[in-house]
């Protein structure tokens, strides 16, 4: 049976790829975002992981305002990178587990989660800048699942429905009959803003105690509210929507979890950055 073996969870904002695009990693400016994943980085080559299990959100790509699925699965055996028009160069492909992708449809199926199976699916900086921030060299040796969930169009899930959804992500993976590591991934946030009157937001204090929360209080984010949740994030920072499945799908492996490594750096494109590596206990 496939093993939980670790979950990481990571901003992905755009600037990040052009910045690894002019060598800018030691900058003053970059170098304690960048420096943060030289642990994650040991872990990796450690761990071994051969399947990553991607929640994102898709920023325009796959899905628009007109066409909105609150949570999505990809199963397609390759996803390549598009033209969003930030200038950021594309990466490499990526190699799908597609027998990992239907397995984890038909027990979200079974769950009662509505899913959007995508069949074909491209992916953005969401998906591209984490990677190549776990594998500078871009060569990719993992196969990856990704898992869409909304955050741009309301209604957006809720913080419970996201961890509950991770739950069952998790529990689908412990029950896939191959002999894998699994790692799971979370992208996005923590809290910014980038438009309106609150454009520039950032909540620290906010950003940290959800950090903490994740290790021995991992439902504590699920009792606010979507709007509650804007308002104490931003608009944009609902993204820690991506980090409650994470934290959702680590609780299958065991009730425990242990934080190998985190680190917290503001700002990044007027982005408060956050990083954690997290692993089952038991």
């Amino acid at each position: 049976m496939a093993s939980i073996i670790g979950g990481i969870t990571t901003s992905h904002v755009p600037a990040i790829g052009k910045a690894i695009a002019k060598n800018l990693q030691g900058d003053a400016y970059w170098k304690p975002f960048f420096d943060g994943f030289a642990p994650v980085h040991r872990w990796l080559a450690q761990a071994r992981p051969e399947v990553l299990v991607i929640f994102y959100n898709d920023h325009g790509l796959n899905f628009f305002l007109d066409k909105m699925p609150t949570f999505s699965v990809g199963a397609a055996p390759t996803y390549t990178t598009a033209d969003e028009g930030w200038g950021i160069p594309a990466l490499p492909s990526f190699e799908g587990e597609q027998d990992l992708s239907w397995h984890l449809i038909d027990a979200l199926v079974e769950a009662e989660f509505d899913i959007t199976t995508c069949q074909e699916m491209v992916v953005d900086h969401a998906v591209t800048l984490p990677m190549a921030l776990l594998w500078p060299d871009q060569q990719w040796p993992v196969k990856i699942v990704p898992v869409c969930i909304n955050t741009v169009q309301f209604p957006l899930p809720s913080a419970r429905r996201c961890y509950a959804l991770g739950e069952a992500v998790g529990r689908a993976i412990a029950g896939w009959e191959r002999d894998a590591r699994v790692a799971v991934m979370g992208t996005g946030g923590l809290s910014h803003q980038l438009d309106g009157q609150r454009a520039g937001f950032i909540n620290k204090d906010f950003d940290l105690r959800f950090m903490d929360s994740l290790l021995h209080e991992p439902k504590w984010a699920t009792q606010f509210s979507t709007h509650q949740l804007v308002e104490k994030v931003g608009t944009q920072g609902v993204e820690l929507l991506m980090w409650l499945a994470t934290r959702g799908a680590l609780a299958a492996a065991g009730e425990r979890v242990e934080c190998l490594h985190r680190n917290y750096h503001i700002p990044i494109s007027n982005t408060a950055s956050g990083l954690m590596l997290l692993a089952p206990t038991n």
